[in-house]
């Protein structure tokens, strides 16, 4: 059941003075993923980091980064993620006028295109858009902070893709983010998920607790 599961640690909750280090902390300790949270400030009410930061991080790890943009307007930032080493480029939809676009920008510069709903953001944004992503992002909190506690109404919407993805018959990754721990990890798997994005729940500890924790997200 777990053998397919993507487990993308949220630097957000990692130790900020020692990034490189707890990049690679997690790396070694399994995960698949390095999701990192993009805030501006406007989008969303806090602020992180930009293309320079990822950059500097790039040579910690050679596992995919996962790079979620909470930022507005989003078009004009993405070359800058894309050179600065992300695989994986999501965004919001409310973000910008034109999300066809956009995902076509993210295609174009190499890069997989991700698509993230806010636990609000109704589904028909998918009926003209599923073919085109690699990747759906749902967040199961309101985007902007680590910590928060899941919001159970997001599964309904997990399951509602999943059907989506599947009839598509593509490989369109399923991720959820907001408050999985070893809990609430299960309902999403149960529901559809594929892809987990976990902060608090694979930073607690320190490093020599990074992958029991990871294990656990995973159901091992």
């Amino acid at each position: 059941m777990t053998s397919n599961i993507r487990i993308a640690p949220s630097i957000l909750s990692a130790d900020f003075a020692k990034l490189g280090e707890e990049v690679r902390a997690i790396d070694e300790a399994g995960c698949d993923w390095i999701h990192v949270d993009v805030m501006d400030g406007h989008f969303v009410p806090n602020i992180t980091i930009g293309p320079g930061v990822v950059k500097d991080l790039r040579p910690h790890s050679e596992k995919p980064f996962d790079v979620h943009l909470m930022i507005s307007p989003v078009d004009q930032y993405l070359e800058a993620f894309a050179e600065a080493g992300a695989d994986y480029i999501s965004f919001h939809p409310e973000a910008g006028p034109h999300p066809h676009r956009t995902v076509q920008s993210i295609t174009a510069l190499g890069k997989k295109a991700g698509l993230v709903l806010n636990p609000a953001t109704p589904l028909d944004i998918l009926d003209y858009l599923i073919d085109d992503l690699d990747l759906i992002l749902v967040m199961s909190v309101n985007p902007g902070f680590g910590g928060q506690s899941f919001i159970d109404s997001q599964l309904r919407k997990i399951e509602n893709i999943r059907q989506r993805i599947d009839q598509t018959g593509k490989d369109i990754r399923l991720e959820v983010d907001g408050g999985i721990d070893q809990t609430t990890a299960p309902k999403a798997i149960a529901a559809g998920a594929d892809t987990l994005v976990a902060g608090t729940a694979t930073f607690t500890g320190g490093p020599g607790q990074y992958a029991a924790n990871i294990s656990g997200l995973r159901g091992e």
